[in-house]
């Protein structure tokens, strides 16, 4: 006892953290419960279908559902980095997290929604080339371009959300180790710590605006550029068929921004927006977009929706 008495005074970093869940909505666990887990079963089951139905097909080895796969799999990492955790928790069967597991669970979370967010934007940038400059997109758009693209996005990916992990070692703790969270998160980490986090804050704020919020204002850009390549389209039927191949991106990216930006901001700025909520809307953007990326791009894509059915 005194040597964990001392430790705890010395600021140390505590062996494990407890995650406590959503507090406020300890009576609706059972339900909660039910629906992540389904919803994540459609997740893993929509996503490998989706996988194993580009896989298969060589006419879809095409750069446009080579993003496609890359997308899948970030999905499934995603949802398998926090749900089986969150569950867990949910069902009072472990809310124990060690505290090197925590920042583990923490760097795969945002390594892997970056690296997303690049995919995002590298299936913007085909969009583009597709629409606007169909002629070179084989030239531009090769195998070896899309490899280098997946790449870079890792590698970029690393570089941000490396740095966190020392900027929470650094923070003591003083003992805290209850979070009111289901999985480990930044600044929900920072927030236990007994000293100033504001170079966690700021630095969480400058990550997110040079990896997701410069990658959303280039895909903002390249769709106003097709847009206006759309409009001086010669053939009225071009527009329409254009409009339909960008439509599932569209919405894809919607469900993955605009749920991640709020969360983000909210937890650093929105000293007034109920915890229940904040923690609830967290666990949503990780394993709603997974769960219907998949749906979108199979019942708006004609291609793989005729494969999949082939497949089954």
């Amino acid at each position: 006892r005194e040597a964990m008495w001392a430790s705890n005074l010395s600021g140390s970093n505590p062996a494990f953290f407890i995650l406590v869940g959503i507090p406020g909505m300890e009576k609706s666990y059972t339900w909660i419960s039910i629906l992540v887990c389904m919803m994540y079963s459609v997740a893993l089951l929509g996503n490998s279908m989706l996988l194993v139905t580009i896989m298969k097909e060589r006419s879809l080895h095409e750069p446009m559902y080579l993003f496609l796969c890359m997308l899948a799999v970030c999905d499934l990492l995603l949802s398998t980095a926090t749900v089986p955790k969150t569950l867990s928790v949910l069902w009072s069967l472990s809310t124990q997290i060690s505290f090197s597991g925590c920042l583990a669970q923490m760097f795969s979370i945002y390594f892997i929604f970056v690296a997303e967010s690049a995919i995002l934007l590298a299936m913007a940038f085909d969009r583009y080339i597709a629409i606007c400059d169909p002629l070179r997109y084989t030239a531009v758009l090769t195998r070896s371009v899309v490899g280098k693209v997946g790449v870079a996005a890792l590698i970029r990916s690393f570089c941000i959300m490396f740095p966190p992990i020392f900027l929470l070692k650094r923070l003591p703790y003083c003992g805290h180790n209850v979070m009111p969270h289901t999985y480990c998160e930044h600044i929900g980490v920072a927030r236990l710590a007994c000293a100033d986090i504001s170079v966690n804050i700021w630095y969480g704020v400058a990550a997110a605006f040079l990896s997701a919020g410069l990658d959303a204002i280039s895909i903002a850009i390249s769709y106003v550029l097709i847009f206006r390549c759309l409009w001086g389209l010669p053939s009225p039927r071009a527009s329409p068929k254009a409009l339909h191949t960008c439509g599932s991106h569209l919405c894809v990216i919607a469900m993955f921004y605009m749920p991640a930006f709020f969360s983000f901001l909210a937890h650093r700025f929105g000293q007034h927006v109920p915890r229940h909520v904040l923690i609830s809307l967290a666990n949503l953007y990780v394993v709603v977009p997974p769960m219907l990326n998949p749906i979108i791009y199979g019942v708006r894509t004609k291609q793989i929706r005729e494969h999949v059915a082939h497949l089954l």
